[in-house]
This record gives C-alpha cells, structure tokens and sequence, in this order.
C-alpha cells in the first residue's frame, strides 16, 4: 500500500545533509520510502494525508537509552538540586530494584519508555542493559530491550557489581567470561562505563576487546565526569560512538575527528546534573560527526525527548538548530552505524514525523511545546 503525505511545508531529507525541500511530499509504500519530492509531481498513492503547510522531519535517533532498569530516584535527584553532586555510585540503587523486578515488570517498562519515546518523534531507538550486574539479570535485561528494539548493547561494565567490592578484577572476569556468554546471542553491541568510579582504561580495553572477539562492536561512555582515557581508548578500538564527551582534551578532538567514532552528546544529562555542558561547536568546527541521544535513565537523565535534547543543544551547546536536528536523526543513524534511518530518500525505512510548526527550527525556538502531531515508523502511522 502506497501513502503520500503531500503539502509539507519544508521537508528535511538529511540527503545530501539537511536536504531541505519546500512544498514537498513523502510516497511511503510499504515500510519503505518510495520517492521524495516537489508536492505537485507527487506519483498516486493508495492514500493522502494533507500534512497542511506542516514541516516534515525524519524520525530520531537516539543511540543512546537505559530503559532496562525498575525502581525510582526522585529522593536522589531532589538531593543533586539541593546542593549533592552527582556520581556514579547511585546507580546501585537501580541494580537492586531490577534485580528485584519480574521479567514482566522489566519488559512492560521498556515498553513504556519505547512508546513514550515514539509520541515524541522518536522511531529507531537503542537499549542498555547495566543494572543488572549478575549473569542472568543482565541476560534477563537484554531479553526485555530486544523485544522492543534492534539496537541492543551489553552494559555488564556499568559499575562493579557491589558484591565485588574488595575484587574488581573478579568482576572484569566476570563481565568477559561467563556474563559476556550468556549475554552475546541478544546484543549488537559492547558497552563499558569507563569514568572515574566505574572502569580505567585498562579495564575498559579488557572488557571491549573480548565484546569484539565474541561479535559485538563497541560503545564507550567516556568522559563524562572529568578528563580521561575514553574518548581515545574508543577512537583506537573502532568503537561507533564515544558518549557524553563533557571534557575533551585538544587531543582526545584530534582523535575524535581522525576516525570515524561519533562523538554523541547527551544534554539531558548535564541538565539533571548541573553539570557543564559539551561544547558541540568544538567538535563540529574541527570535523567531528556529532550526535544528539536522551541518555534516558532514572538517575542522571530521566528524559525520553529527542525536541528537549535538540533545544538544549542549540541554547547551550553551541549548536545552530540545522545542527542540532541533523544530529538528532543523521548523527544518530551514523552512531548506529545505520544507513536505512536518519534520512528520508527513496529506499529509507519510512520512518517520518510531522510538526506542528512551519519549519525544524522550531524545535529549538519553541522549546517545551509538544510539536509532534503525527509519526510514522516503517510506514505505520502512530498517532497519542
């Protein structure tokens, strides 16, 4: 069946990047786009949606989510606001309420935030495990997150589990051994925590080079809460993305823009930390692919909205709001190392999102306000 949203006031492709056209329409057949262009030359289709002047973006992507977990941290956020800094060591209250969560309890969370996620323009999202931190509740994690998306990422190296305490390098054992076994046949990719209060550098290379022996390619949270060894660590081991990048050296931007490991930005956390912000402009200017994720979680970033995320980035982050939604669904396909998402051109999943606004820019210009009006993700509309 083929659908053409046609009378799109401004079309953003993102083919070539940005690729805006103006009176545009989409020919959507089956999960696949089937051809872009001027309103007036578009081919008949089985049905037509008057999109009404509205602008037209492709759906986000955001690459980077931990939306397997259970349990609440207000009492810790209204602490951080209160004057207590953040580090990583809350996230072990999450790890024993998951563990204390029924397959069902995990599953219909995730489902929750992915359809949270999707009202909000969201259409290809990716999902960590990391609070589960034994070999069946992480295996039981990466169940539920595969259930609802195909970016799936093995986070065993979030923290060190708290009955290894007085024996980290037991745990790196683990996470490479037994827990990486039974935690593969579900994932894509390889996570690790690599920070100040999780994992150095060499446990960090331990834990990503035995993910890559056993197929999955790496992911690096890196750099988040002071300067360190991530962002070049992940340069060096191919990772798809190095997260956050909050305090780069000259030479962790050198790496960054020598490869091709995007560098994604994650506001939301800085926002719920009071932490300073990246500073997206360095990166850009020196040629670094940058990307725009939520970090969606219940301790540093508990936002599911890809719009507040872009408003952020463009109010504080150096960003132009050109930039900022290129990084919002192009970024994070090419985090993702996808070429079917991000972009709407013939042979694209017809993943499309219609604005209540005239123009992307008023993502940023009019922040707070929900634009989204309608989603379709592989050429199913979603609507509420």
């Amino acid at each position: 069946m083929a659908i053409a949203v046609t009378g799109i006031g401004s079309l953003l492709t993102n083919d070539p990047e940005l690729g805006t056209i103006t009176d545009a329409a989409v020919v959507m057949e089956g999960e696949r786009v089937a051809w872009v262009g001027p309103s007036a030359q578009a081919p008949a289709a089985d049905e037509r949606v008057d999109a009404g002047g509205r602008a037209a973006i492709p759906g986000f992507v955001d690459s980077h989510a931990h939306l397997v977990f259970a349990g609440d941290r207000t009492a810790e956020f209204n602490a951080r606001m209160s004057g207590r800094p953040y580090t990583a060591g809350g996230i072990r209250t999450t790890v024993a309420a998951t563990r204390a969560a029924t397959d069902e309890e995990l599953d219909a969370n995730v489902a929750r935030y992915v359809a949270e996620a999707l009202r909000q323009g969201t259409t290809t999202i990716e999902c960590k495990s990391g609070y589960g931190l034994t070999v069946e509740d992480e295996a039981r994690s990466l169940r539920a997150a595969a259930n609802h998306t195909d970016e799936v990422t093995y986070l065993g190296a979030h923290i060190v589990a708290p009955e290894y305490d007085d024996d980290p390098a037991g745990y790196v054992d683990l996470v490479t051994g037994p827990m990486l076994a039974a935690c593969a046949p579900y994932a894509r990719w390889v996570d690790v925590f690599c920070e100040r209060g999780a994992f150095d550098g060499d446990q960090a290379r331990a834990i990503l080079t035995a993910g890559a022996k056993a197929g999955l390619t790496p992911r690096v949270h890196a750099n988040q809460l002071g300067p360190g060894p991530g962002v070049r660590l992940a340069v060096e081991l191919g990772a798809a993305s190095a997260d956050h990048c909050t305090h780069l050296s000259d030479a962790d931007v050198d790496a960054l823009a020598s490869g091709d490991t995007v560098a994604t930005l994650l506001p939301g956390a800085e926002f719920s930390t009071r932490a300073p912000y990246p500073d997206a402009r360095r990166l850009i200017d020196a040629g670094v692919t940058v990307a725009l994720s939520t970090d969606c979680n219940p301790g540093s970033s508990f936002t599911s909205s890809m719009p507040f995320c872009v408003a952020i980035a463009v109010r504080e982050m150096g960003m132009t709001p050109d930039e900022a939604v290129v990084a919002a669904t192009l970024g994070g396909a090419r985090a993702l190392r996808r070429d079917d998402v991000g972009r709407l051109s013939p042979g694209a999943r017809a993943d499309l999102v219609l604005l209540d606004a005239p123009s992307h820019v008023h993502l940023a210009y009019r922040p707070g306000v929900p634009l989204v009006s309608a989603v379709w993700r592989g050429g199913v509309r979603h609507t509420g």
